[in-house]
């Protein structure tokens, strides 16, 4: 049996059907959203590439690239930049901080004729003992030397510093000075003396000056007075070398050293 449709019906129903497409090209025509201001470089199943696009590409072969820093982030690049300039200043902050202390002038020699001779003397700890660098100290201050050129200590001319060193004392370990920003941790087995020629005075008197100064330290100390061959220094040994001494003045008459003018 026909069933007849009325005008108003087929309207209804025409409308409906209109609505529903209507839905249905919403949701299923709209491009995709993709992840906010994300850039992706596409490639193509040849892995081929081609220009990078903003947006829509979001199949598993896409290769992300780095996204700008947000606040608050260091771009990459800079960070090493930063990081570079920081290790850097530290190293040079480190290398200060181990660089040597600002050498003194008392006890420099001036402009001289080369060194003709050193004459030296040594004063060495007992079998079984030590020097330490406090003690060093306080006995070259209580024997007049003063601490100064080459990081070592000197007897100078009384009234004329700048003539030069008289003699000079050293440690007798390598590499020969002290280091006073340690020198609580020294320990040394001996002290070098030397009187170095010419100097400021005639050979003779710098060994007179330098004999007694010796035995003075070594006595502080409880060391014992070794000669330059570092045998014990004898009564006959000191006379020998006091004539060798008196030789040399005679036949460098003249050739003392004196202070450059100012």
């Amino acid at each position: 049996m026909d069933v007849a449709v009325s005008a108003n019906t087929l309207r209804i129903i025409i409308a409906a059907i209109g609505v529903v497409v209507l839905v249905a090209i919403y949701f299923f025509g709209r491009p995709r959203k993709t992840e906010h201001g994300r850039r992706v470089v596409p490639r193509k199943a040849s892995d081929e590439r081609v220009d990078p696009v903003i947006g829509d590409t979001t199949n598993a072969d896409d290769v992300a690239v780095d996204a700008p820093p947000q606040q608050g982030e260091l771009d990459v690049a800079l960070q090493r930049e930063l990081d570079r300039l920081g290790a850097t200043v530290a190293a040079d902050r480190n290398a200060r901080s181990q660089a040597a202390p600002v050498e003194s002038t008392a006890g420099q020699r001036p402009n001289e004729p080369p060194v003709d001779r050193i004459v030296s003397l040594f004063v060495v700890a007992r079998a079984g003992e030590e020097f330490r660098g406090n003690d060093i100290v306080v006995a070259g201050e209580k024997a007049g030397l003063r601490f100064g050129a080459m990081n070592i200590f000197h007897r100078l001319v009384d009234g004329r510093p700048d003539a030069g060193p008289i003699f000079s004392m050293a440690n007798m370990m390598k590499p020969g000075y002290f280091d006073m920003t340690r020198i609580g941790e020294l320990v040394t087995p001996g002290l070098t003396f030397f009187v170095t020629l010419p100097g400021p005075l005639p050979a003779l008197d710098a060994w007179e000056a330098m004999l007694p100064a010796a035995q003075r330290i070594a006595e502080l100390l409880n060391g014992e007075l070794l000669d330059e061959d570092r045998n014990a220094l004898g009564r006959q040994r000191v006379a020998g070398l006091r004539e060798e001494l008196r030789a040399w003045d005679r036949q460098h008459e003249g050739t003392l050293i004196t202070p450059p003018r100012r």
